[in-house]
């Protein structure tokens, strides 16, 4: 019988964690589902660290499934990922679900499933003229905000508001959304030290510009893409965008673009030890063992939760 239990490589950016997850899916025969919030755009490949040469022969899902400028969400995500993973384990195939967002990698563990959100074009109409902050102060008496995903943008706090204000008008949602954690996924973090960690950043940073991110930002702008659509995105496509449509120099955007990396490798942090209190413990090994010794901890940790 096929062993179906979820195997989750996971750790902040730089981390090294793509690479790990290949060599163990070799070693497993799992094929891999991205955890990463945006691997999933086409033509978005330099700025998001797809590297895509690492995964060789091993069978890699949910990156490059939707145009740049698109605006994916969390329902999409959990709806595909159920679909990628119950296709994988049909073909008696192991799955090893790899990536630093936190909040999809959670959503996964904690089994939640969202239903639909049809728009509300009333309500659309009337928070229309209202400001970002507030917007977010509606959106904090339906809900405590533990991020900012929801109201970095005031397109995204109003489809926030509507998805809230929903699920309060039709309650028997509740039972729909209730949380159904996987109890038998072995979560493994690939833990590095904040100077190794912000080493590898700006190193990272580098080596992805002298490959050509510009260009590809260029590119996806010529391609038709808003650059309003791409700052949304962040960190490298914010600051390339808004040095490719002249608002920052080559050495502001640098030196912005560095900053806001590590800063968000922090968060990344954050999220992780929120995850270990709220219930989802995480195997830290290593980012510089051996190859060797990282499979054999990853073997050892997978027994050991076919024991308990």
């Amino acid at each position: 019988m096929t062993d179906n239990r979820l195997i989750v490589i996971t750790g902040p950016t730089a981390s090294g964690k793509t690479a790990r997850a290949v060599a163990l899916a070799r070693e497993i025969d799992a094929e891999i589902i991205s955890a990463d919030s945006r691997q999933l755009y086409r033509g978005m490949d330099l700025g998001t660290g797809k590297d895509l040469e690492e995964y060789g022969d091993v069978p890699y899902h949910m990156i490059d499934i939707c145009d740049a400028g698109y605006k994916y969400n969390l329902f999409e995500y959990l709806r595909d990922y159920q679909q990628v993973y119950d296709d994988i384990t049909s073909r008696g195939k192991r799955v090893i679900l790899c990536g630093g967002t936190g909040l999809y990698v959670e959503s996964v563990l904690k089994g939640i499933a969202l239903p639909p959100v049809p728009q509300n074009e009333q309500l659309r109409s009337s928070l229309a003229d209202k400001s970002l902050e507030e917007l977010t102060e509606i959106l904090k008496r339906y809900k405590t905000l533990r991020n900012n995903s929801d109201i970095d943008t005031v397109k995204r706090a109003i489809r926030a508001i509507e998805i809230a204000t929903y699920y309060h008008e039709n309650p028997d949602l509740k039972l729909l959304t209730e949380p159904h954690p996987i109890k038998d996924a072995v979560v493994i973090g690939v833990n590095i030290d904040r100077e190794a960690r912000r080493q590898r950043i700006s190193s990272r940073l580098k080596a992805r510009l002298d490959a050509g991110m510009i260009d590809e930002v260029k590119r996806l702008i010529e391609g038709g893409v808003n650059p309003d659509d791409l700052i949304y995105y962040g960190l490298e496509y914010k600051f390339v965008t808004k040095h490719v449509i002249g608002e920052l120099t080559y050495n502001e955007m640098y030196e912005l673009l560095e900053i806001a990396i590590h800063q968000f490798a922090k968060r990344q942090m954050t999220w992780f030890r929120g995850m270990e209190r709220r219930g989802f413990p995480i195997n830290w090994i290593n980012y510089n063992v051996s190859g060797d010794e990282f499979i054999k901890r990853c073997l050892e940790l997978m027994n050991e939760s076919k024991k308990s």
